[in-house]
């Protein structure tokens, strides 16, 4: 769904405010929460800015399904890219500090998670990976096929994928996949 555990709110937040990225690309936005607190904890929170004139962090999204952008996301976002991220991922012209995949991974197969991941790598020094540890069986959501759940990851798979930090999650598998 176009949503994210809640618990791993915090987590996930104070950690992308310890990287303080200035390029962040959030792939499958959903309702804009992570961006909207990107933007929050890494301008407003250290006084960088409060209007959006005023803003120096780029965050990025890229959503397959248009219809999940609301007026929130043009606000928010720099750019919001429409499309599947496989295929819009390596036309990117920019380098990211941080990004974002956020129950996300689960939406692709093994095989399919894994070239994404191998294609954020040549785009991000560091990747922030949060999936549940058992994703439920979840099929199409208001309308979006591309919420269906189609992998199971373990922890073991996501160090041979790369993570180096595995962030503390009862329900979650949190990660930071880096090239630095």
């Amino acid at each position: 769904m176009p949503s994210s555990y809640p618990k791993n709110i915090s987590t996930i937040i104070c950690e992308i405010k310890h990287l303080m990225p200035k390029k962040v690309l959030d792939i499958g936005p959903g309702f804009g929460k992570y961006g909207l607190l990107c933007r929050e904890y890494l301008e407003i929170w250290n006084l960088l800015g409060y209007r959006k004139k005023e803003w120096k962090t780029r965050i990025d999204a890229i959503e397959v399904f248009s219809k999940y952008i609301t007026p929130v996301h043009k606000y928010i976002y720099n750019n919001i890219y429409i499309g599947d991220a496989q295929k819009i991922i390596p036309k990117l012209k920019i380098k990211y500090d941080v990004s974002l995949l956020i129950d996300v991974l689960e939406h692709f197969t093994k095989i399919e998670g894994k070239r994404l991941l191998n294609n954020l790598k040549k785009k991000s020094k560091t990747i922030l990976v949060a999936i549940p540890r058992k994703p439920g069986k979840q099929k199409k959501v208001f309308g979006n096929k591309y919420e269906t759940h189609k992998a199971l990851w373990s922890r073991k798979e996501l160090v041979k994928a790369g993570a180096k930090k595995f962030l503390n999650s009862e329900n979650s598998w949190i990660c930071l996949i880096c090239n630095k």
